[in-house]
């Protein structure tokens, strides 16, 4: 890829978007001195179609950066991202580099708002989870002028570079091995989507594979909030009661699925003789359930990894030149849960 340097936005390129002075610039980001109400919202509008954020370390000190990378991810209350942190941290650890994290819940008004204050402070690159952003997002990752890696995904166009699974490819893969044991009545639990733009990408790529075969989802559930396994006990029991005919369920995440295990054993039934299930995550916490669910890594800690060497490379003097596009493999665990033939 190109080793040249983007120019950060400055406070020039706000005032000749919005056709006033840098100082009446200065003055609205700010939030100091008088300026009219039409003055200030032209001035917050080119800023905000920019991508402009300002420098709060200004001064003698302006054009620096300190070594802090922005990490930006949408939960820390499941083992997904916690993996994803190590293998950062890995990479980092003997470098002057040093991760900060923030959290914005799935929510894009969220992701702005972090991305807008962890901007501010000038960090010398940032590591964002996920290929969906809004427009001011979009603009502010773009026009930083630092290396960006978006991770966890890679169906989609980077702004910069990006590492992750190709989460249409998981839900194919694990259509077909569902498939090809023999289950034909499926049902799916699920995470809220479309927030949720990964899950939603798998599902779409599961429901392809069953279409293509003559099979269709014959329920549904999704849920947000709460515990996880307890949700996926009480949303496998409400599904199995409305429809009793089933032979397999299959769960947006471990979690969840791992919930539905439990239930299905607790009412004694065959498991995957009767019914079968599959997670996805690979989480490995929950290797000490009575039987293994069948799932597929993600590559959590690997993803980290990479994204923290692209960061690094391109922070070396000289910068190295980096993938733009890293694409790994997840494999299916079989385990306990779903049949083979």
């Amino acid at each position: 890829m190109t080793l040249e340097q983007k120019r950060p936005l400055t406070l020039r390129d706000v005032s000749e978007a919005s056709g006033v002075s840098e100082m009446t610039v200065s003055r609205v980001l700010r939030n100091r001195g008088d300026v009219s109400d039409t003055t200030r919202a032209r001035v917050l509008a080119a800023a905000k179609e920019l991508g402009y954020v300002p420098n709060k370390i200004a001064g003698a000190l302006a054009s620096s950066r300190v070594n802090l990378i922005a990490v930006i991810i949408p939960s820390l209350s499941n083992m997904v991202f916690p993996e994803v942190l190590t293998g950062i941290n890995q990479v980092f650890e003997d470098t002057e580099l040093q991760p900060i994290v923030a959290v914005t819940d799935y929510m894009p008004e969220k992701e702005e708002k972090v991305l807008f204050e962890m901007l501010s402070w000038r960090p010398s690159g940032v590591i964002i989870a996920g290929l969906e952003h809004s427009d001011a997002s979009r603009a502010m990752l773009q026009a930083a002028g630092i290396p960006v890696v978006e991770i966890m995904d890679t169906d989609g166009r980077a702004v910069d570079s990006m590492v992750g699974i190709s989460h249409r490819r998981a839900g194919r893969e694990m259509a077909q091995a569902i498939l090809k044991a023999g289950y034909r009545h499926i049902g799916f639990m699920g995470t809220k989507m479309p927030l949720d733009h990964r899950a939603r990408k798998r599902f779409e790529g599961f429901t392809e594979i069953l279409a293509k075969n003559g099979v269709e989802i014959e329920d549904r559930a999704f849920y947000s909030g709460g515990s996880a396994l307890a949700k996926g006990r009480e949303m496998t029991q409400t599904m199995l009661e409305r429809s009793p005919d089933l032979d397999f369920l299959y769960y947006s995440n471990d979690m969840i699925g791992a919930g539905g295990l439990l239930y299905l054993l607790d009412q004694g039934i065959d498991v995957p003789g009767q019914i079968g299930l599959a997670g996805f995550n690979g989480v490995e916490l929950l290797q000490g359930l009575p039987r293994k669910l069948a799932t597929m890594d993600a590559c959590r800690q690997e993803i980290g990894r990479k994204a923290a060497e692209i960061i690094h490379a391109r922070l070396s003097e000289p910068p190295k030149e980096t993938e733009t596009a890293i694409t790994l493999t997840p494999t299916i665990a079989f385990g306990d849960t779903l049949k083979r033939r």
